[in-house]
């Protein structure tokens, strides 16, 4: 089983620009109203969703805050080009980059776009 969250955003095609910026991934549908972001394999690791695209009664309340208690939460194979992605995408930062002494890593706390607060870690022993 491999999970593939999806969040329901604003815009999204800008969140599909900030995310392949900050994860270094890359557009596997692309599209105004849905978006697969895939890795080099490729395999989905994120899929976007426009609040107003299609008649789906489950995707949430666009009123209300976005993402509280979700975190998108991402282990990346290179902790510090990740950290500069997220610089050049101009993530705003909420942690971090900071160690994890109980996982043993390395990690960044950023918030996106849309309010969604995602985390970027090394690797397990990656401090």
């Amino acid at each position: 089983m491999k999970p593939q969250p999806m969040v329901v955003v604003e815009d999204v095609e800008a969140s599909s620009r900030w995310f392949q910026g900050v994860l270094g991934c890359k557009s596997g549908h692309g599209g105004k109203e849905y978006e697969v972001l895939v890795d080099a394999d490729p395999n989905a690791i994120l899929q976007l969703h426009h609040w107003d695209a299609h008649e789906h009664p489950h995707l949430g309340d666009p009123k209300l805050p976005r993402g509280n208690g979700l975190l998108l939460w991402f282990a990346v194979q290179d902790f510090d080009a990740a950290v500069a992605r997220a610089g050049g995408a101009k993530a705003t930062v909420l942690d971090g980059p900071k160690v994890n002494p109980n996982a043993k890593h390395r990690e960044i706390w950023l918030k996106d776009p849309n309010g969604y607060t995602v985390v970027l870690s090394g690797r397990r022993g990656d401090l």
